[in-house]
């Protein structure tokens, strides 16, 4: 089976703000990260529509962190499983999970990577054309701001980062811009 990443609508922090949606698809999971601030719905469920995914069928709801521009639009996925840093939820359950290396598919793990809030975790995906990090240790593609303005501690933020070079990672979906590669 297959593991491929699919950003959705790509991320802007201005004046007004957007999370960065992305889909991956691993195997039979169908994850969405971040579904959080849009300026309309439809920047997410189009371009799933055209993948002919519809909302129902996403099995994995993933959040970097709990900020509204990043969480709100999670129930729009009926039936997913919401996963954030330290726990799973489905419906009226609250399940506990590995923490760090917990894996949502057997290529998509989840990494605590605290620094923009205690909180935050990172998607990493083994897919077939490269390794992605889905994460808000950059909030854009050009890697600005250097230093995260709202980061709860730039020390482990940048642990965080070193750790994403370390891991192997080669693409990264920041918070909120389009992708870049990191080698």
């Amino acid at each position: 089976m297959s593991t491929t990443v699919h950003p959705l609508t790509a991320g802007y922090a201005h004046e007004r703000v957007a999370s960065s949606v992305t889909l991956v698809r691993d195997g039979d999971a169908l994850i969405v990260a971040d579904p959080g601030m849009v300026a309309d719905r439809a920047r997410i469920f189009a371009p799933l529509a055209a993948l002919g995914i519809a909302p129902a069928d996403v099995t994995h709801v993933f959040l970097s962190h709990h900020h509204p521009d990043h969480a709100m639009n999670a129930a729009l996925f009926p039936n997913a499983e919401v996963v954030d840093f330290w726990a799973r939820y489905r419906a009226d359950e609250w399940l506990d999970h590995d923490g760090d290396g917990h894996l949502l598919a057997p290529n998509a793990e989840l990494w605590r990577t605290p620094g923009h809030t205690e909180e935050d975790a990172t998607l990493v995906v083994r897919a077939d054309d490269a390794v992605y990090a889905l994460t808000h240790l950059w909030w854009r593609g050009d890697r600005t701001p250097v230093v995260d303005p709202l980061a709860w501690d730039q020390e482990k933020l940048e642990e965080g980062r070193a750790r994403l070079l370390e891991g192997g990672v080669e693409i990264v979906i920041p918070g909120h811009g389009e992708a870049f590669r990191l080698r």
